[in-house]
């Protein structure tokens, strides 16, 4: 549970419209899609990533560099990462086993096998979509381990799109997908109230001081 105490006592320190948008976003937040990537090369396709999440209400992305540094592009992201749970991964499996331990099926997106096609997929389970490099697409062990396939259907002579984009279509599509369903893909409240928390301490300058402060105080 958090400090609700230190929440309100916060608060005082933001606007109460930013408060309520706060809210109004936490709302449409959900944990029942997740995206994790996988060695993206070129730093702003990972952050365009980020922002779709962002953008679409996908609360956590998974992020695997094995090969290549992570470097969010803010340009790009445009502060995305403050307001999406962003957990790395230096191995492939550790992501993988991670996820299906929170109880989630292993999506792969790939246009190279017998995959379904986005407009047939069914939301059933708490669903992790891997994306892959741009260059040689997912790696064989999220290929091998995956649990279902889905491809953008595409009728042009280009087989295959740009990872950025392709994960704006595949979210824009199963959110809209998801929150018209009989689900319960909504945060938990306990999970609203961690995410205002957080949200609040990011909205406020020199906040270890403010934290500190109030720590002697209680």
């Amino acid at each position: 549970m958090i400090d609700e105490k230190l929440l309100a006592y916060l608060e005082e320190m933001i606007t109460p419209e930013r408060i309520e948008r706060f809210k109004e976003i936490l709302e449409e937040r959900t944990k029942y899609i997740t995206v994790a990537i996988e060695d993206v090369f070129q730093r702003h396709n990972m952050s365009a990533v980020i922002r779709s999440c962002e953008v679409f209400g996908i609360q956590d992305a998974h992020v695997i560099e094995r090969r290549n540094a992570k470097c969010l592009d803010e340009e790009i992201s445009m502060g995305a990462q403050n307001w999406v749970d962003v957990y790395e991964y230096k191995d492939t499996m550790k992501c993988i086993e991670s996820l299906r331990k929170e109880g989630y099926k292993i999506i792969a997106t790939t246009p190279h096998n017998d995959s379904c096609y986005l407009d047939d997929f069914e939301i059933d389970d708490k669903v992790a979509l891997f994306f892959g490099t741009e260059r040689d697409g997912l790696s064989p062990e999220v290929i091998e381990n995956a649990d279902g396939y889905l491809k953008v259907p595409m009728v042009g002579f280009t087989e295959s799109l740009n990872i950025s984009v392709s994960a704006a279509i595949i979210l824009q599509s199963l959110t809209n997908k998801l929150k018209t369903s009989n689900i319960k893909w909504e945060l938990t409240e306990e999970e609203k109230q961690e995410k205002q928390l957080d949200w609040t301490k990011k909205s406020i300058k020199s906040i270890d001081a403010i934290l500190d402060r109030y720590s002697k105080k209680s």
